[in-house]
């Protein structure tokens, strides 16, 4: 008998190698140490170069990757590329410390770098961040180990011209002229198998004006690093404290970051009003509310969105105090997060709102809705906020149910048919990886959605272990089976697990809440140059994000 083996497909493979990631993950992460370029980090090394996701662009070949190397360094420490230990704690006093910290750009975790060589990164948003942080670090270190093979040209560590006149500059901090700037940057190019203008363009993304040559510091220090390992077996390692693995998925954070909420709530009179959750940013509801009122000179003859476009301008500081000073006299109360979720929150009683406004009910005071507006969570953080948040609040002996009438979830998600700035409007959420699959009745709908120029699309939508581990094979799969998925997020099924929790089966929220899922698409994972590390939305994500707001909010309050 003849046995047939049938070809596994490049969708099923990436599944495979993601598979493989999470329990390699899992494993370090209880062994409680590794070195990511020793044999420990084989498997995460592997596997990555395998999977090959798009966000992180030619790391499977030798030239190195530019827009995934700024993708990732956005997201990490600065000075991250000189440290030989990296350790991940848990919120362990750093604060009270003498230790600067530094918070990535678009990432909210808090970093101490302890020493020249060693960098402290918290980790407060659960395993999703330990995810995040590991991928992150994998392709950094494999980019450093190519720029090592292009500048060592044998073991006794006799380097190249060009790497030669690099480590000139940085060590001697040496002050460019223009001229010498593109000699550098020419060498450069031969280090990196890049050309001068995609080199130049990278020098200019990293520049910043207390460090504009940070780019070559970059670059050095992860090349230096690498020939380190190679000629001095000074190995890079990374750490978990044991107090991390003992809180990790305990819900320690989420816990204190909900019961400030509920004890704010309950000191306000406002635990027994009905109450409506929306996982948001911290600006849409706020402008959404308030802004034509607080600001009544800007906001004349703007029509649509152009006042929340005005707001949204990074010159506008001195509008958007103006909003939240008018916003803290007529209901809104902020919750500055300090239980290290890095989850801030309002708090809006509308029955304190004094001006007449077309979305404001008519409700008796006692009646009127209180709307929690969450900013976002990440990941798995999703389903240890919104848990610990639908759960009774208890105090002195008595037990306060929360009232809540609606969770209203808006978020980011890539997109799989259309481009950045579209909506999408799932009916359901798939686990990536599980076989846990969450069906939900949305109380918005596509042609609640259409008519403000940005396409909308509904159906399906994956809830993934990581965004920056998606391939097009996987996500193609994804697209055009019978599973007709049109994007791919990190918190859905973690949000929608815990309210089907609280309310079916605990009990602690009544089973009629209802539930509103509306994303905008940051990126098309499916084209080449449209990933996350193409860049941001800009003003193009204003008008998605205040179509859905608008649409919540009146559904809330009318």
């Amino acid at each position: 008998m003849i046995k047939v083996y049938k070809e596994r497909t490049r969708a099923q493979e990436s599944t495979n190698a993601i598979e493989r990631l999470y329990i390699s993950m899992r494993h370090l992460f209880s062994r409680g140490f590794y070195k990511p370029m020793g044999v420990s980090g084989e498997t995460l090394r592997k596997s990555l170069l395998l999977l090959r996701p798009e966000i992180y662009g030619s790391i499977a070949e030798e030239k190195i990757e530019l827009n995934g190397l700024t993708y990732v360094i956005e997201r990490l420490p600065e000075g991250i590329e000189e440290c030989q230990f990296i350790n991940l704690t848990s919120d362990e006093g750093y604060r009270s410390s003498h230790f600067k910290c530094i918070v990535p750009p678009k990432r909210r975790r808090n970093c101490y770098r302890i020493d020249k060589d060693q960098m402290n990164i918290e980790i407060t948003r659960g395993r999703s961040d330990i995810y995040d942080i590991l991928t992150h670090l994998t392709f950094l270190f494999i980019e450093s180990h190519k720029i090592k093979e292009r500048v060592l040209l044998d073991d006794t560590g006799k380097t190249t011209r060009e790497w030669e006149n690099l480590e000139e500059v940085v060590i001697h901090n040496k002050i460019l002229s223009d001229k010498e700037k593109d000699v550098l940057i020419v060498h450069l190019g031969s280090i990196l198998g890049r050309t001068y203008d995609e080199v130049y363009q990278s020098y200019n993304t990293f520049s910043t004006e207390e460090n504009p040559q940070r780019f070559f510091h970059l670059i050095y220090w992860l090349g230096k690093l690498a020939i380190n390992e190679e000629l001095h077996d000074k190995k890079r390692s990374i750490r978990f404290s044991s107090i991390l693995s003992e809180e990790i998925g305990r819900h320690y954070h989420g816990e204190t970051w909900a019961n400030d909420i509920k004890k704010v709530l309950l000191n306000e009179g406002l635990i027994n009003r009905p109450i409506h959750i929306i996982s948001a940013n911290m600006h849409s509801v706020l402008n959404s509310i308030y802004a034509k009122h607080a600001i009544p000179k800007e906001a004349k003859n703007k029509q649509g969105f152009s006042l929340f476009e005005l707001l949204s301008n990074a010159n506008s500081k001195t509008l958007q105090t103006a909003v939240k000073n008018f916003a803290s006299k007529n209901g809104l109360i902020y919750i500055k997060d300090e239980s290290g979720t890095n989850i801030n929150v309002q708090v809006i009683d509308t029955g304190k709102i004094s001006f007449d406004s077309d979305l404001i009910s008519k409700d008796t005071a006692e009646n009127k809705p209180v709307i929690i507006v969450m900013d976002y969570a990440f990941g798995e953080q999703a389903y240890e906020t919104m848990d610990e948040l639908l759960k009774p609040y208890k105090e002195e002996g008595n037990v306060h149910h929360l009232n809540v009438e609606s969770v209203s979830i808006m978020g980011k998600a890539g997109i799989l048919e259309g481009g950045k700035g579209d909506i999408m409007i799932p009916s359901s959420h798939i686990f990536e990886g599980t076989a846990d699959n969450y069906p939900f009745q949305n109380e918005l709908t596509k042609e609640d959605l259409e008519g403000f120029g940005v396409k909308v699309f509904d159906g399906s939508m994956v809830t993934v272990l990581g965004t920056s581990l998606q391939n097009k094979d996987l996500l193609k799969f994804f697209h055009d089976s019978t599973w007709n998925v049109i994007g791919l997020e990190m918190e859905g099924a973690h949000y929608q697990k815990a309210i089907q929790s609280a309310s079916r089966i605990r009990g602690n929220i009544s089973e009629k809440v209802k539930v509103r899922y509306a994303y905008y698409a940051s990126d098309n994972p499916l084209e080449t140059g449209a990933t996350l590390a193409s860049g941001g939305l800009g003003m193009s994500g204003v008008t998605p994000t205040y179509a859905i707001t608008q649409k919540i909010l009146e559904q809330i309050l009318k």
